[in-house]
């Protein structure tokens, strides 16, 4: 049977801040994110299973999405974890929804990070084939396994 490419669209709003970064960037900022997830695999050849002739029913790939990034993202400060302790605690103080990363929260390092926390919960029949990042309108990050 052929391999069918299946992909959803996700959005979710966040801030983040690029520390020791040259230019504008270094200052808290916020986006609408958009991030397209396509998976590849086989459709299900079993007419006793309820999700016959699916590769991954687009509810479970958009569950999956949810839990694994955009719960943790969505509405949230990113910052790098060496962000200077006086801001994180004032942050803090103010309960602010702040997450603190072991990289610099650019497009690239996200998706990066969103390529693996995706990966490690796919069924196994399913593949992560790509992902697509938009920090703005024009641009975005792209993610292939085929690179890799």
């Amino acid at each position: 049977m052929s391999r069918i490419r299946l992909t959803r669209l996700f959005s979710f709003e966040a801030a983040h801040a690029l520390h020791y970064y040259d230019g504008p960037c270094r200052n808290i900022h916020g986006h609408t994110y958009k991030l397209q997830v396509t998976v590849i695999g086989t459709p299900l050849s079993d007419s006793n299973h309820p999700k016959n002739g699916m590769v991954l029913d687009f509810g479970d790939l958009k569950q999956l999405v949810q839990e694994q990034v955009l719960q943790h993202v969505d509405h949230a400060l990113l910052l790098n974890h060496d962000t200077p302790d006086d801001l994180v605690e004032s942050l803090r103080r103010h309960h602010q929804k702040l997450v603190l990363l072991p990289y610099q929260p650019t497009c690239e390092n996200m998706l990066l990070d969103f390529k693996d926390r995706i990966r490690l919960t796919l069924p196994p029949q399913v593949e992560l084939h790509s992902l697509k990042l938009w920090e703005t309108q024009l641009s975005f990050a792209e993610w292939y396994a085929a690179d890799n």
